[in-house]
């Protein structure tokens, strides 16, 4: 009995020491209004107007300034780096 026991607290302290060595992704989350956002996404396109054109696309660790609205899961503001213009991006892919 006390075999069986010191088997499974091994046992159990080697799965949360394997859980707890895995890495975590990155979490996402939404944008705030009025600030300088970078994004998390490899990959975020910035349209006209929410589900729009597409103007260009923002990559992972590029910025956006979030101005507002919000509309439909996406948000308004200014996209820097090569696109430099105002549009719309999807919300919840910052870091």
């Amino acid at each position: 009995m006390v075999i069986r026991r010191r088997a499974l607290a091994g046992l159990l302290a080697g799965v949360v020491a394997a859980t707890l060595a895995m890495p975590t992704p990155a979490q996402a989350a939404n944008g705030t209004i009025g600030e300088r956002e970078t994004v998390c996404a490899s990959d975020l396109f910035v349209r006209t107007q929410p589900v729009g054109a597409w103007m260009g696309t923002l990559y992972q660790g590029q910025t956006f300034l979030v101005e507002g609205p919000r509309s439909g899961g996406y948000v308004y503001g200014f996209a820097y780096g090569h696109i430099n213009r105002r549009g719309w991006v999807q919300d919840g892919w910052f870091c």
